[in-house]
């Protein structure tokens, strides 16, 4: 934690704060959401990247394991995925396929979104971890898959393309649910009445 970050630290809460006070609830909603993500990438995120790959790549084990497919060295944080073509193939686990980028910007979100109660927050965002997850489990299962079944040369596709709009898909439909849905069916309307009625 270096002094330039705690002084811009406390330069976003002031301004967070002036925002909150004179009731700009967008100005909150963004200014919030986006300084805790960067400071949470700063801060949290170095710590957190290597034991959320750990945990991806066992879970992913056992689901290898259970479908015979491929196994996984948690240590490492690496998928080893047999291949007719071209023997065992090894895909690495990294920040980018731990899935704590996007579990730490829908967090972000949530904690400003004004339309719920600390505890609804608190149960929408367990809740949203598990989708996340199992959302990510899901697209490196697919990875695997295909690559067991094509080869290295299937990877491209099956990275880059298909795992993820299988798992942009999936949080779309969370970001819809828990953000627009709700904003939706809890905002208040002004009542109407027909010209009839006094």
């Amino acid at each position: 934690m270096t002094a330039v970050s705690i002084l811009c630290f406390i330069i976003w809460l002031y301004i967070l704060r002036v925002g909150y006070r004179s009731k700009l609830d967008f100005f909150t909603f963004v200014w919030g959401s986006v300084g805790v993500f960067v400071f949470m990438m700063i801060w949290v995120s170095p710590s957190l990247s290597v034991p959320f790959s750990k945990l991806i790549s066992y879970v992913s084990g056992l689901v290898g394991q259970a479908t015979h497919m491929y196994e996984a060295s948690t240590q490492l944080g690496i998928l080893f995925v047999p291949n007719a073509k071209s023997s065992v193939i090894s895909l690495y686990i990294d920040l980018e396929c731990s899935g704590i980028i996007e579990i730490m910007a829908f967090l972000c979100m949530l904690c400003f979104f004004p339309v719920f109660s600390v505890k609804e927050k608190l149960m929408i965002g367990v809740g949203a971890v598990v989708w996340i997850f199992a959302a990510n489990i899901l697209r490196v299962f697919l990875i695997c898959m295909m690559v067991y079944y094509r080869g290295l040369s299937a990877f491209y596709l099956a990275h880059s393309i298909v795992g993820r709009m299988v798992f942009y898909i999936l949080s779309i439909a969370l970001y819809f649910l828990v953000f627009t849905k709700a904003q939706i069916r809890r905002q208040k309307v002004g009542g109407f009445r027909y010209a009839g009625n006094h």
